[in-house]
């Protein structure tokens, strides 16, 4: 155990303590809140008035904290929970990435993961400071990070599928994720532990294997406090192990075929896997009334992870190796330690007939970037074997004033609501240097110049940028008759960098008869490019020509580089938005939602082509004067896409066997096509690449790398102290392309993948309950990856289908509650 696993299990160990010893002098007996029913009210989707989840304009999944703690088993990770739980989300699993294995990126609706906003309490989340690069689903994108938020902590999830850019701002073109915090009044905690591995048999080596061990340790506390206020907090304390699902795989044919090489052949050399990680996190939710008609609130979340990814094997008679440091070659290891933070409060009231929220919210991501077990092989054997390689933060600043009030109009069913507000706030996205020895160029010519697996920020890559934005809101809802409920919003906004933009939204649902009734909206939306995005640059280790590694660098538009290539500034990407759909409302018991959707995005940023060769060096070095760049990706805005789909989602209640049985089933199909592609400037295209700015790999990513579809089937079935649940998940097909260079690009599509998951738990009494569960029952895995598109082998399952590459998962829950 290291000192720093040992300081924070002391620390766990001292909060746990804490805990116990308040509980053991509490009084009040624990109780448990009522289990939340399918019409229960959401405030996503409206800052007027609050309507149930049938009764919306626009189309919200509500997540209770019963399921997401049962689907978070897996690791503890509040996004696989919602992959698993929720028809359009997706979070595919990572390996070999750099950042993106620890930060895994999300989507909704099939859309890019910064086009979704997350809000905890309703506040802005912020991002994290990581750029993925190395990643295939948001590839480019510096996306909130799901798993910085503890998923214990979570009291809801509301998510809005729906275009909501004219009611919460930028970055809502594919709808919004809100996390609401558990705010239970009543007096009590709990404290959980978990405990799990994967169990399974890996065809590759035809063997059967034990792995990726996982302890997820969670607590939380709370009480009410007079006149409906409450106090809420918690922690959990995660360890999870590796998984290593290599493959017995071939010497490349671009690495010399030296005798010591071709001895390693058939060996599981690269890791393909899960890192490692442990993780702290701690949380807190509180309103203290000041009044009957004011109160206090705050809130906040901290997450501190450090992950230990891995990066290509380096054979013992590569280029990339020093043979006096290690002999037999060796597999560079990468680090990534983050602190992510947010603190949230403000002031509610009542003043003049209006109801006033006042609030301060801030958050900060900082991630440090490191390598293990590498060198930089042009320094010879004086090369160190391990590197800081960069460090990077981003804050968010925002102070918001939101006003909401009813008027009663003559003639009309309820009265108007309108909502109003104004939003300022600050972001700021800088990087720091790493190691001089991480991109030095040292005295052997003939080897890379910088660090094996990632070479680190250079002093001249690192950024400090800044933007202001304030913004202004108004929303107007009512029922216009017993039918018919009609909302309409409109947001200003100004970036101190891109200007301003106004959207607009309609929303409308109409009751045919009390249980069946039509909605829809049209709405228009922005997403200004983020600060990396305008600003990041940087340089990583991937397969070039013939799959060889090659340093590609990342350049924004305004660089030297992206100048010299005649790069565009970016603007800001434009969207517009139509859903429409039928919800029956059958009862108490049974509900279906059917919801079609078509999102329109114009000037979509993604990352073009990667230009590379001796004639790329040549020509950026005559005109930047930078030496040594063969390969190049820049930000671009030259893609319009249309993303159109359905959802459908069931529930159903009834007595079965003395107990109580809930079915819930849902399909999700969306399917993105690019309508238009710029084209590259005269620049690009005099390099010899053509007309498509692009490429293949990017074309595929945006429309066929993510499942078109999901299938979901669960079943709870509860009878006094016994609870069984069950869920079978349909992945639709995943495709993967590279483009190698010469022609040479090869394809494969995966074919649909079924993952059936169990659970059962017993309560002990009030006090304790004890739950076995599996996810992955049967084992199930991709199809396996085909030569080319496996590295030769080496890694026998891609990351991109859902079911994700490490087979069935068991583990044990014991919960106590206080």
């Amino acid at each position: 155990m290291t000192h720093r696993t040992s300081k924070r299990a002391a620390l766990l160990v001292s909060a746990a303590s804490c805990v116990l010893a308040s509980v053991a002098q509490a009084q009040t007996p624990a109780a448990q809140d009522p289990v939340a029913t399918v019409d229960e009210v959401v405030v996503t989707g409206s800052r007027t008035a609050q309507r149930s989840r049938l009764e919306t304009a626009s189309p919200v999944d509500v997540l209770t904290d019963e399921q997401i703690t049962q689907a978070a088993a897996v690791g503890g990770e509040l996004g696989y929970a919602l992959q698993v739980l929720a028809p359009s989300f997706n979070f595919p699993r990572q390996s070999n990435s750099g950042p993106a294995d620890v930060v895994r990126a999300a989507q909704l609706r099939g859309l890019s993961p910064d086009q979704t906003l997350v809000l905890v309490n309703g506040r802005r989340r912020h991002t994290t400071a990581i750029v993925n690069l190395e990643s295939k689903i948001g590839k480019g994108t510096t996306p909130v990070d799901f798993n910085a938020i503890p998923a214990s902590a979570v009291g809801r999830i509301e998510i809005l599928r729906d275009g909501a850019g004219a009611q919460y701002g930028s970055d809502a073109i594919a709808g919004v994720v809100n996390v609401r915090l558990n705010d239970s009044r009543v007096t009590g905690g709990r404290f959980s532990a978990t405990y799990g591995a994967h169990v399974t048999d890996f065809e590759p080596f035809d063997d059967e294997i034990t792995d990726g061990e996982t302890l997820v340790l969670t607590g939380d506390y709370g009480w009410g406090l007079d006149g409906g206020g409450f106090f809420r907090f918690g922690g959990e304390h995660k360890t999870r192990e590796e998984t290593e699902r290599g493959g017995p795989g071939v010497l490349p044919f671009f690495e010399d075929q030296t005798a010591d090489n071709l001895a390693l052949e058939g060996q599981s050399l690269f890791r393909a896997g899960d890192p490692e990680v442990e993780q702290l996190s701690g949380w807190f939710n509180t309103e203290v009334p000041l009044s009957e008609r004011s109160s206090l609130y705050a809130f906040g979340t901290f997450d501190d992870r450090e992950g230990r990814g891995t990066g290509f094997f380096r054979f013992p008679d590569s280029s990339g190796n020093i043979r006096d440091i290690y002999p037999d070659g060796y597999r560079p290891i990468t680090v990534v330690d983050s602190t992510d933070v947010q603190l949230a409060g403000g002031w509610r009231t009542v003043a003049a007939g209006w109801d006033l929220d006042l609030g301060l919210n801030y958050g900060v991501s900082e991630y440090d970037f490191g390598l293990e077990n590498s060198l930089n092989a042009s320094l010879g054997a004086a090369s160190p074997t391990s590197f800081d390689l960069g460090d990077y933060r981003t804050d968010l600043l925002a102070a918001n004033l939101d006003v909401t009030r009813g008027f009663a109009v003559s003639g009309l069913a309820s009265p108007v609501s309108v909502a109003a507000g104004l939003e300022v706030r600050r972001e700021t996205f800088e990087t720091g240097a790493g190691d001089p020895a991480c991109y030095a160029a040292g005295p052997l010519t003939d080897r890379p110049a910088n660090s094996q697996a990632a070479p680190g920020l250079r002093p001249e890559d690192t950024v400090d940028i800044d933007r202001d934005v304030w913004g202004a809101y108004v929303e107007v809802s009512a029922d216009l008759t017993d039918r018919l409920f009609v909302d309409a919003s409109a947001p200003f906004e100004d970036y101190s960098d891109f200007g301003d933009a106004v959207a607009g939204k309609l929303a409308a649902r109409y009751a045919l008869t009390d249980a069946v009734a039509l909605r829809g909206s049209v709405s228009n939306s922005f997403r200004a490019p983020s600060l990396s995005q305008t600003g990041f640059q940087s340089a990583v280790s991937d397969r070039g020509a013939g799959g060889a590694l090659v340093t590609v660098r990342t350049v924004p538009p305004g660089s030297a580089i992206g100048q010299a290539l005649g790069a565009e500034p970016l603007q800001a990407e434009e969207s517009l938005s139509f859903t429409g759909g039928v919800v029956f409302n059958l009862g108490t018991n049974l509900s279906l939602t059917i919801d079609a959707h078509r999102v329109d995005v114009d000037d979509r940023i993604t990352l073009s082509r990667r230009v590379e060769g001796d004639d790329v060096a040549t020509f950026i070095e005559a005109q930047t004067g930078i030496a040594g760049v063969t390969a190049v990706n820049l930000f671009t805005n030259a893609v319009d896409t249309r993303t159109e789909g359905v959802d459908v989602v069931a529930s159903w209640r009834t007595d079965l066997a003395g107990g109580l049985l809930s079915l819930q089933g849902a399909y999700s199909w969306a399917e993105t096509e690019i309508r238009s592609v710029d084209a590259p400037s005269a620049q690009f295209q005099s390099l010899g690449f053509g007309t498509d700015l692009i490429g293949l790999e990017e074309r595929n990513t945006l429309e066929d790398a993510a499942p078109k579809s999901k299938v979901s089937l669960a079943a709870d079935w509860t009878r006094g102290p016994l609870r069984l649940s069950s869920r079978i998940t349909h992945y639709g097909e995943t495709t993967r392309v590279f483009d190698f260079g010469g022609g040479f690009a090869p394809a494969q599509t995966y074919g649909a993948e079924t993952q059936v998951d169990v659970e059962a738990e017993y309560d002990f009494g009030e006090s304790y309950s004890v739950a076995v569960g599996a996810n992955n029952l049967l084992d199930e895995y991709p199809d396996e990856s085909s030569a080319d598109i496996g590295y030769f082998g080496n890694f026998p399952y891609d990351v991109l289908s859902p079911i994700g590459f490490n087979g069935r998962y068991v583990y044990a829950r014991v919960t106590a509650r206080f």
